[in-house]
This record gives C-alpha cells, structure tokens and sequence, in this order.
C-alpha cells in the first residue's frame, strides 16, 4: 500500500494548540486507546473505530492549509486516545509531514516498543510522554498496564536519540505526593533523551464529556487542582 494511501481513525482536530509542543501546534487526536484513566478528558477517543477515516494524503493537506500558522516555530502534535494504536497510520504520517519540511510531535503514554514503534519514532522530532503513577502497583490497579512498559518505551526514546518531555498529570489525593513526584524525578535522570518534566494540574472541564457518553466519571468527586499545589 502507498504510504500516502494508510487510513487512520481520526477523532478529531486542533487547529492553534499552545500547550502541546514547541511553538503554535496543529494537534491531531486520534481514536484508540488501551487505558481507561479514572482522569481521562477525552473518554469519546477510547474506542479504535470511532471518529472519521482520512488518508495520510489527506491529512497532509489539510495540515498544509494552516502552515501559516504554526510556521517553522510550530508544527503538528498527534494525539488521542493514544497515537501508538495507529502506529502504521502514525509513521506514515509523520513520515509524510517531513517530506514537507514540518516538526512532528508526538503525545504518548507509552506502548510496548516494537518495529511499528520504532517506525513512528522514526520521523518524530519531540515526544511527550504522559507518566502516571510512579509505583508499580499502582500503575497495574488502576491502569491495568505496568510502568516498566514506558520505562522500555523510554529506553528506546534514548537508544533513538529522541528528545522526551515527561508529562504528570497533578490529581489530588492520587498523584500528588511528594514521594511520587520524586520518584518521577528519579526517572527522569536515568535517561538523557529527558530535556524536562512538565506537570500538568488535573481539571473537569471533561465532566459533560461523561455525561454525554452516560457514564460515571470516577474522578467526580475530586477537586480540581490549583496553581499553588503544582507550583509547591
């Protein structure tokens, strides 16, 4: 199949995004993701076959139409759901958006490295990789997934000489401990691709998300954080 030609599941689309990436971003999110975070904010990108079908040609072209925009400063960041479910659709994607000069992005919890991994990392510039809790069992109650799997997603980050922004969402009573903020620093010095951490404050602007979708959002019940607990 012509690269050109690989379709994607696309959910849906950003057109100035500032807080994904270096610059103005043209975001993409794509459907699919294997995680079910109890802080989700986009619980409509969970199923793989949902959203509209484009070909990689045809997002290019649209991508093209706001260059303007984002200029040499920006670029595209591809996210969801997680890109990685589409790893085929994402190579060839951000295999295209270089042809065409374009810095590509990729935001990311973190699959099992593979060939198709690797295919995406191929052609991007910047990773934004999203770290949950920092213990292991954690990670497995509440996630179902464990975190020596972005631990491995990380190594290969370094071993492809791939700058890596580690993102933290900041939930009350759940991520929040300084232990596990300390831990996540842990991490970040063992690998050189890491150039910093972001920590991101958890929100509910997603709960009419939920209520459109008819269902519970576990995180109901927590509040929002603020600016001074990110900054202490």
């Amino acid at each position: 199949m012509i690269m050109e030609e690989v379709k994607g599941y696309v959910h849906s689309f950003e057109s100035l995004g500032a807080v994904d990436g270096p610059g103005v971003r043209y975001v993409i999110f794509l459907q699919g993701c294997p995680y079910a975070c109890p802080y989700c904010h986009n619980p409509d990108t969970r199923a793989l076959t949902g959203g509209t079908v484009y070909t990689v040609s045809e997002l290019v072209k649209r991508v093209l139409r706001y260059r303007s925009y984002f200029g040499k400063a920006g670029g595209v960041t591809l996210s969801g759901g997680e890109p990685l479910m589409q790893s085929e659709f994402a190579a060839a994607l951000f295999a295209a958006l270089h042809k065409e000069g374009i810095h590509t992005a990729l935001d990311t919890a973190a699959v099992a490295p593979s060939d198709r991994v690797r295919a995406v990392l191929a052609h991007t510039d910047l990773v934004l990789c999203d770290v949950k809790p920092t213990e292991e069992s954690e990670y497995r109650s509440h996630f179902g997934h464990s975190l020596k799997t972005v631990l491995d997603f990380l190594s290969l980050c370094e071993e492809m000489g791939r700058d890596v922004i580690l993102r933290h969402v900041v939930v009350p009573t759940f991520t929040d401990g300084e232990d596990g903020i300390r831990r996540l620093s842990a991490i970040s010095k063992k690998f050189s691709c890491v150039k910093r951490i972001e920590l991101l404050p958890f929100h509910k602007m997603c709960e009419e998300k939920y209520e459109r979708l008819g269902i519970p959002f576990p995180c109901k019940d927590i509040p929002a954080c603020d600016t001074q607990t990110v900054e202490q």
